[in-house]
Parts: structure tokens; sequence; C-alpha cells
């Protein structure tokens, strides 16, 4: 069944009414560009066709409901009249809290609702299904509220309620992604202006998401001590942001460094060199260009940031072997565990769905999940509740 029917379907009959609007907001995948954001420097992800949907019809009162389809279908409710708590029972309420917190403490005057929620964003995956969550709940409110904000303010609000609320460090990729892409088109992003560059991807080539479905078990914990360990990398050279140091600075200085510290800022500064250049290839469909870059991209997710594991190696080389320089393939998202991405001709696609399917349990024990995907439209709001 269709996302949007099953979530619009689910709503009827918990609520026993239609919603009056539903917001769709899409998950996402970097293409390049990895732990960049945070140091203020390049990202080039895509909206996926996969996505958050959120159905919703305003109420009289100040009481928030939130029906959460896919996490068993639990409840949370809440007033806006009260201060927004940490709710320590059910975790993924408080991407919906974060979000409404956010907006209060911007003097927003915000309304109840009844909320459904429900998706095909997988989740733990790597693929920003939180991300996708706190933009669709963004934007519900905008939309409720009729509050003016446009995608680059809904991105900064889910992002900052992550930050302050949720408690992880992330920076501003996943939101921007979620909240501002455009169809068949890569996001390249600077993540100090947050100018937004959009990189057109040939349909020559289609985008395959391979999740290993190793489980990102140390992901929070490790994702805030490399943010940590880059800012050490900046306050080594004086500045606030990795961003703000040449490659030719990094090479004269690093032997002085902490060892690990540079292996860290090395990832970071070369990675955004990559991604400029990356978009350049991508306009131009670059392909043995694309290939170089992302097998770049991977091996310094490995070598040197250290976020890589032995299963998603074996994955990013068995497609690697297939495509050789007619496709791109890399880790992608936080790391340990999570997703590979591989931007493949099309007459390859088959050939890299059953390699992956002939070898990856059997050298693992693990069954991997394939999403074929295109780059989407970012967060939309549909109130032609009748058409669906």
């Amino acid at each position: 069944m269709d996302i949007i029917k099953k979530v619009k379907t689910k709503f009827l009959n918990h609520y026993s009414k239609s919603p009056a609007f539903i917001v769709n907001a899409p998950g996402r995948v970097n293409l390049i560009g990895e732990h960049t954001d945070y140091n203020d420097g390049f990202v080039l992800p895509c909206a996926i066709d996969f996505s958050t949907v959120i159905c919703v019809s305003p109420r009289t009162d100040l009481v928030v409901n939130v029906f959460a389809i896919d996490c068993n279908e639990e409840v949370d409710s809440f007033d806006l009249n009260d201060s927004i708590a940490f709710n320590d029972t059910q975790f993924w309420s408080n991407y919906v809290r974060g979000v409404i917190d956010e907006l209060k403490k911007r003097g927003f005057t915000l309304a109840g609702c009844d909320i459904a929620i429900g998706g095909n964003v997988p989740q733990g995956a790597g693929l920003s299904s939180s991300a996708s969550l706190e933009v669709g709940i963004a934007a519900t409110f905008n939309q409720l509220c009729d509050l003016g904000l446009s995608t680059v303010e809904l991105a900064q609000i889910s992002q900052a309620a992550e930050n302050n609320f949720v408690g992880c460090a992330c920076g501003i990729m996943d939101q921007l992604a979620s909240a501002c892409g455009k169809n068949d088109q890569a996001l390249g992003i600077d993540c100090r202006s947050l100018e937004l560059i959009h990189t057109p991807i040939s349909d020559d080539n289609t985008i395959v998401i391979i999740n290993s479905n190793v489980k990102r078990g140390l992901v929070d914990s490790e994702y805030n001590t490399r943010r940590q360990q880059c800012e050490s990398g900046a306050e080594f050279f004086g500045k606030t942001k990795l961003r703000d140091v040449t490659i030719a600075d990094f090479e004269a200085q690093k032997s002085a460094m902490d060892p690990l510290v540079a292996k860290r800022a090395e990832h970071i500064l070369y990675e955004n060199q990559r991604t400029l250049d990356a978009m350049e290839a991508f306009k131009v469909n670059d392909m043995p260009a694309i290939s170089r870059l992302m097998a770049g991209s991977h091996a310094s997710m490995r070598d040197l940031f250290e976020i890589t594991t032995p299963e998603i190696d074996y994955l990013v080389q068995i497609i690697a072997d297939v495509i050789g320089d007619r496709g791109g393939v890399r880790m992608t998202g936080g790391g340990f565990g999570g997703c590979i991405v591989a931007f493949v001709a099309n007459d390859l696609v088959d050939t890299v769905v059953d390699i992956v399917a002939e070898k990856y349990e059997k050298q693992t024990g693990i069954k991997e999940s394939i999403f074929i995907t295109t780059a989407a439209d970012g967060v939309s709001v549909i109130t032609d509740i009748e058409a669906i």
C-alpha cells in the first residue's frame, strides 16, 4: 500500500476522522562529504523517495496527541501550556517534543493537534529517518499555525531540536536535505553560509542504497567523540572550525599534532575538497572522477576517521569490483554500520544487486536490504486529502 494512503487510513481508524492535511518529509542519502557538516564544510546529499508521513488534524485545545504507527502504535500526549519534558520511556517522541520545544523557545504561538506518524525510511540505517521526522514536525506546525517559516528555517529548527533536546550534536546536512531537496538533483551545501548548490544527477545512472543491517550501536557516542576531536584539530591551528584550515597549513604542521586528532583533521580537510570536486563531476556526469572521489572518501572514512566496519568495507569492495569506473560506491551516514551508497550506470544495477545477494550474507552471516531510489523533492504539504 502506498505509504501516504497507509498513514491516512491509520489516522482515520485511530482518531475516527480524516486528517486536515498531510506532510511528506523525505529521508536522505549523502553522496559524498561525511562528517564535514559540523566542521562548517561541504556536503552533497540528496533527498530520497522514502519518507516520513505525518497526518494532522487541528484541535480546539492545546493538547498534542501523537500516534506512532511504526513504533508498536505507541501514543504520546502532552499539553502546550506545560514545559516540554524529555520522554525517558518513548525515545521516538523526543524528536517530536524537541521540535515543538524549539518552536516555543522561539516565541511562536502553537495550537493543539492530533497527529499520526508513519513512513518507509529505514530506521537505524543512516538515511536520516530522525531528521525527516523533525523536519516533518516543523512543517506540520508551520502549516497548522501559519508560522511563515522558510524551508531553511525548518531545517535549522529541526537541527536545534536534535542538538538541544535529543542530545546529538549533529550538523545541518540531514535536515537541509529533507527540507530543501529537489527532484533529480543532489543538494550541494555550504554548511557555513547555508548556500544551496543544486547539482543535476544524470538519469543514465541510478542510486542504489544497501543497508548492511549492522546495528549502529556506537554511533551517538562516537559521533560526539569525532566532533570533539575535530574541534581539537581546529583549536590546534587557532581556528574555530576545520573549514578555515588549509591543506597546505595542515601538511606543514600535522607532525606536531596529536596523531589521532591529525588523522581526523586530515579526513575532514581532504573530504571537503573531494566534495567540491564531486559537485563539478556530477554536473557533467564524469563517472571516472565520481568513481575516484567516492573511493577516496570511503578509504578516508576507513583509515583516517575510522568509522566503517568490516561488513561495510566488504560491501563497498564487491560493488567496486563490479562497477569499476562506471560508478562510485562508499559508506554513507554517521558510520559504525548502516548503509553504503552506490551511484551506478543503469545497465549495471541488476549486476550489483545480484553480486550483493550472492556474496554478502555468505561472507557476513547478515542479510542485506537493498533500496533503489532517485533524488526527490524536499518536504511538502498535501491539502487535497480527498485526492489520496
